[in-house]
């Protein structure tokens, strides 16, 4: 036997105000009315849910369990109502993000903010040892950061593969040519970045591969700091063919032998995947490469 929702709720306010009249003006009803849904509900069921006395009412047993009943179907409705606020709105919240350059992200936290601007979002950048330090800790939501494949703890969207350049200052003697070997770089200073680092793991896995040892270094921690110290005359560097810009005050060369090349991923722990704020920034994630 189907329910009367209007009766239903004309109990639940009597019962929530101890009053017909203080109900009723909460419903905005008159008091005759709301009085004959209740009594409706009563006849209906053939039960009784109120003890009325001179001084007021006093729900049955039967009453006060129906009570407890409506009490949960009241919170059900808040919390529909909130749901639906939460979707209209769109997710709130912080998310923190870590990224071992400014290059790869910045589109995708772009496209994350026009979807969802209410998230306040904090963005951290370091090479990629710690970044996943940071993300173990808690201290990161989610970090981009290459060749984080097959790690069992994390969740990983890939990104594109990006390929190593040298680069070397504009009026460099090899300014004219759009090639090198590998082994040219013996006669050269390096300007390497610090330990720790994937691009500087790429190039040295490449020279032990090679069995080649530079002669000259300096070892920079800071890819701005590398650029300048390439663009001072202080020696030659490689960096991603994502992070060349525009900058005139280079010359940018290919290694004809050697694999210099390696893939992005925007990583989370795999525990965390389905947080509402992840979830999002990685469906963002995949529409950026989609349209790159």
């Amino acid at each position: 036997m189907s329910i009367n929702a209007n009766q239903l709720r004309a109990f639940h306010a009597v019962a929530s105000h101890g009053s017909f009249s203080r109900a009723a003006g909460a419903l905005h009803l008159t008091q005759p009315t709301l009085s004959g849904q209740v009594k409706s509900l009563e006849q209906r069921f053939g039960v009784k849910l109120f003890h009325r006395r001179r001084r007021g009412i006093e729900l049955t047993e039967l009453g006060r369990q129906l009570f407890q009943h409506c009490a949960r179907i009241e919170a059900s409705h808040e919390e529909i109502a909130l749901l639906l606020e939460r979707e209209t709105r769109g997710i709130g919240g912080k998310l923190d993000i870590g990224a071992d350059a400014p290059y790869q992200i910045m589109p995708i936290v772009a496209n994350f903010k026009t979807r969802h601007p209410a998230v306040a979002v904090t963005l951290r950048f370091g090479n990629s040892s710690w970044l996943l330090r940071q993300l173990g800790e808690g201290l990161v939501d989610v970090i981009v950061a290459p060749n984080l494949a097959s790690r069992s703890r994390l969740h990983t969207v890939a990104l594109a593969t990006d390929f190593l350049r040298v680069f070397v200052k504009a009026d460099h003697p090899w300014q004219a040519r759009r090639h090198i070997a590998l082994e040219e770089l013996r006669e050269q200073t390096v300007v390497l970045r610090e330990t720790g680092s994937t691009t500087r793991a790429i190039l040295d896995r490449a020279l032990r591969r090679a069995g080649i040892r530079l002669e000259h270094t300096i070892e920079i921690g800071s890819r701005e700091a590398v650029r300048e110290a390439v663009a001072a005359g202080l020696g030659i560097s490689v960096i991603p063919d994502s992070e060349r810009g525009n900058d005139n005050r280079f010359h940018f060369l290919e290694v004809r032998n050697a694999a210099l090349s390696n893939t992005e991923y925007v990583a989370c722990l795999a525990k965390s995947r389905e947080q509402p704020t992840l979830k999002e920034f990685l469906s963002s994630c995949r529409d950026v490469q989609a349209f790159a």
